[in-house]
């Protein structure tokens, strides 16, 4: 009687105990779309549908249920307002998400590659409705503008002309990363000096002479003793619209002889050195002290965005780099000469010219020392800011105010520097007074 009793149980929950579920789920995201990955146990049949009022994404996965309650991972800056889930039948677990708006959205299964079981990818792309509100706002326009009389369509043209003549300039906006902070003291001195309150008062410096610049203006990712994880740092750079990067350190080794500056920029290929990889290592390992994951919110999107936007960002990065490099070499002593490269997380910012400079070495007791000071840091905040000046003067963004500026280096002429700028050579010796067109090395030049 128990054995039968036992083989019905056994019938009845073998669904039940076989079935597949959902292992976790991960979010990544930029300003047009967003991407939601759901690690499966198995390849998924699956059903999607949308419903309004409100606006939500339902997708159904065919022998599926769920034990595991699932961790939902960030939501901020995606249309994903939140994830809920449950049994919709017996076979069938539903997975909803809820939206802040109607959206564009492609699916599709990938098998187990590199580590990663099966998974179910969910595209949300937030611009192509924004496009289409945008072409039936301008269709109502244009009807709109067929009902005016013709003095009237005159006159409105005139008054668009006269608001474009002027258009809006830009700051050029630094993002300053004080590394470290909260419960992640970073290096710590024989004296007991901690990194994250030396790079914060550099920072904070470095901030003030940003924003005294004409045309640009600073954002500090922490202006406080508070832990913040590298992916949140570069995050915040991004939303605030960041045009350079600089993550702010200070050094540490075993041998307290080692001293000197450094500036790294990102290497793909990995650390240019066993030192800089033992480097990099440690700052990575500082998003384990706040108890977060470093593994990538996307394998395919990061990858891609990786390999191609990260190689069009690097040359800007190296010249930003070695422009500061300059600077702090006329502070006091560099480690190396030259720019180091190494696998910093928080230089994986796809878009933006990224550097980290690490002032000193704060297990060097004299440098120690000397970082505790006000007038060393502020003389390497002065000497960063000479590296953001000469970047930003070699390299105007368009729309923004920053006075475009040429400083003379090796090999310019006067012809070279007028066709990169697209003005006369007429034009530039008029406005900065040359009588002929002898250049020398170090000359600042207004551009028109």
């Amino acid at each position: 009687m128990l054995r039968f009793l036992l083989s019905i149980f056994l019938l009845l929950t073998s669904d039940l105990a076989w079935s597949d579920s959902v292992q976790g789920i991960r979010v990544s995201h930029d300003d047009t779309s967003a991407r939601l990955v759901f690690d499966l146990d198995a390849n998924a049949r699956y059903n999607t549908f949308t419903l309004e009022n409100p606006h939500r994404l339902v997708i159904d996965l065919k022998d599926f249920t769920q034990h595991d309650k699932l961790i939902i991972p960030s939501l901020i800056n995606t249309p994903v307002k939140s994830v809920r889930y449950a049994a919709y039948d017996r076979q069938t677990l539903r997975i909803v998400l809820d939206l802040a708006h109607k959206v564009e959205y492609q699916t599709q299964t990938l098998r187990p590659n590199q580590g990663y079981p099966h998974r179910l990818v969910v595209d949300l792309d937030y611009t192509a409705s924004q496009e289409k509100q945008a072409l039936i706002a301008a269709k109502q326009e244009q009807k709109q503008e067929t009902k005016q009389t013709p003095a009237q369509q005159q006159q409105a043209k005139a008054s668009e002309v006269k608001q474009n003549k002027v258009l809006p300039r830009r700051d050029i906006v630094i993002a300053i990363d004080p590394g470290h902070g909260g419960q992640d003291p970073g290096a710590i001195g024989p004296r007991g000096t901690q990194e994250k309150d030396i790079v914060l008062s550099v920072a904070k410096r470095l901030a003030k002479l940003v924003d005294q610049e004409p045309g640009m203006r600073s954002y500090l990712t922490r202006d406080k003793d508070v832990f913040i994880s590298l992916r949140q740092r570069i995050r915040r750079a991004h939303e605030n619209g960041a045009d350079m990067f600089i993550s702010i350190h200070a050094d540490a080794f075993h041998k307290r002889s080692a001293r000197g500056s450094s500036v790294y920029v990102l290497s793909e290929r990995g650390a240019s050195s066993e030192a800089a990889q033992i480097l990099a290592d440690r700052e990575n390992a500082a998003d384990l002290a706040g108890g977060i994951s470093l593994e990538d919110k996307d394998d395919l999107l990061a990858s891609v965005l990786l390999d191609l936007s990260q190689t069009a960002s690097l040359e800007a990065s190296l010249e930003v780099a070695n422009t500061v490099l300059s600077g702090l070499k006329r502070v006091g002593h560099v480690h190396k000469k030259q720019v180091e490269s190494a696998a910093f997380v928080v230089l994986k910012s796809p878009d933006i010219p990224s550097v980290l400079v690490e002032t000193a070495f704060i297990s060097n007791p004299d440098e120690e020392k000397r970082l505790r000071t006000s007038a060393h840091q502020s003389k390497l905040a002065h000497a960063m800011m000479v590296g953001i000046r000469n970047y930003f003067q070699r390299n105007p963004l368009p729309g923004t105010s920053v006075p475009q500026q040429h400083i003379v280096s090796a090999g310019d002429t006067l012809s070279m520097i007028a066709q990169r700028y697209q003005v006369s050579m007429a034009d530039i010796r008029s406005v900065n007074g040359l009588s002929n067109t002898t250049l020398h090395i170090g000359d600042v030049l207004k551009i028109p």
